[in-house]
């Protein structure tokens, strides 16, 4: 017996293949340089706690910053001030490596706060990734936007599975507010480079142009 499968409307394929998933932009500008809710992204570079605190910035609530209790690096309450109330962290402490991408997962399922951050020794491996994107997708359920994660990882990154990855490092060029963010990967988009600047009083910088498009 031949089942025929009807090809779908041009006009609906068309809807399905370009419909965009709700972003959480990273600075005022807007979505072309957001991350989609309801997935797991990476942060790298030797700016990627700074990029952490930008995207922190353009949400609300409580924002939960899980790293390793015998890290060297620790948040500065009034680095942190210009960007975000420093009361809005929750910070989690964990003995090993897989406590936090546990307490990464476990946060997102949970979906009660807008976005959970994971400040890695390393990189972590393809299974736990998958396991957070689907405990984000579900952590969205029922409860308006879905939850953002966001793994920081160091040199150039690397995990596998996430849905975009960025690398943020200064260019100050003189001038202590310039940086260049990269998109290095992303499925909905191409590789891209922007510049980055801020002036004196402003609290957040702005995307001042685009410096290359792969």
């Amino acid at each position: 017996m031949y089942i025929g499968i009807m090809p779908l409307p041009a006009a609906l394929a068309h809807r399905i293949q370009t419909r965009a998933a709700p972003c959480r932009p990273l600075l005022p500008e807007g979505t072309q340089h957001g991350l989609a809710l309801g997935r797991v992204h990476e942060a790298c570079g030797p700016a990627r706690h700074r990029f952490a605190l930008w995207l922190a910035a353009q949400t609300k609530g409580p924002v939960l910053w899980i790293t390793l209790d015998w890290s060297s690096e620790a948040l500065n309450p009034c680095g942190i001030m210009p960007f975000i109330d420093p009361a809005r962290l929750i910070l989690v402490h964990a003995k090993r490596a897989d406590d936090v991408l546990w307490s990464m997962e476990e946060v997102l399922r949970a979906g009660t706060v807008p976005l959970a951050i994971a400040d890695l020794p390393g990189l972590p491996g393809l299974t736990p990734v998958r396991r957070m994107h689907l405990a984000a997708e579900n952590g969205g359920k029922g409860k308006g936007d879905a939850p953002l994660g966001l793994l920081l990882t160091p040199g150039m990154g690397g995990a596998q599975g996430v849905e975009s990855r960025w690398h943020l490092v200064a260019d100050h060029k003189g001038s202590p507010g310039r940086w260049r963010l990269t998109r290095l990967r992303a499925r909905t988009a191409p590789e891209q480079t922007w510049e980055v600047t801020r002036t004196p009083g402003q609290p957040l910088p702005r995307i001042s142009g685009s410096i290359k498009a792969a």
